[in-house]
């Protein structure tokens, strides 16, 4: 069970997590923080050491909820290839899911932070290549299964489509049109379907 302090600590990062995604750090103000949570100024930095310590644990937060579910969706699949159709069918619903906290943190805190915070570029990239891994690791699996061909390689197919996924994540969030997101995951589903399957 959670104690009170932990329990704080957990509101605050899911409260501003969202506003962090949306505006970047340099935006968000400490109104923005108090305003948000209705703490003082004091009761917040009492959880957190300072505005880039919450920074960080609000791309934490935002990229545990992507892993959490993608996770999900893999772990229920029947078969390794399963397991990438899930991958993709996620991804044919992200706009909608991330759109509840502002668009796809590994853009926004990506974009944010690539010249002005190191740890937190980082972070994301850590996050992009977890991502990258679940997708070769299944690939692999594939192979060893008998599901996919063993000419298909891992690491190379999971930077091909993970790097398709996100150019689709940006145009969507900045047209605001989750249609190509959804046309590039048929294009990965194609993919899997003519060159994956034995």
């Amino acid at each position: 069970m959670l104690t009170k302090a932990e329990r704080t600590t957990v509101f605050i990062t899911s409260t501003i997590a969202p506003i962090f995604n949306k505006k970047g750090y340099a935006a968000t103000s400490l109104s923005d923080i108090t305003t948000a949570t209705g703490l003082t100024k004091g009761a917040v930095y009492g959880n957190f050491e300072n505005k880039e310590t919450l920074y960080l644990q609000c791309f934490d937060h935002l990229a545990h909820k992507i892993i959490a579910k993608l996770e999900s969706r893999v772990e229920n699949a029947g078969d390794p290839l399963e397991g990438l159709m899930q991958f993709a069918y996620f991804y044919k619903d992200y706009y909608e899911f991330t759109n509840t906290f502002g668009g796809c943190p590994i853009v926004n805190f990506g974009t944010d932070s690539k010249f002005l915070n190191d740890e937190m570029s980082q972070k994301v990239q850590e996050v992009m290549h977890r991502i990258e891994a679940i997708m070769a690791s299944l690939i692999e699996s594939g192979k060893e299964e008998g599901v996919i061909r063993k000419n298909i390689k891992g690491d190379v197919y999971a930077k091909r489509f993970y790097s398709l996924i996100q150019g689709a994540v940006f145009m969507s969030n900045t047209t605001k049109d989750p249609s190509y997101l959804k046309d590039a995951m048929n294009v990965i589903i194609d993919t899997m379907n003519q060159r994956f399957k034995k």
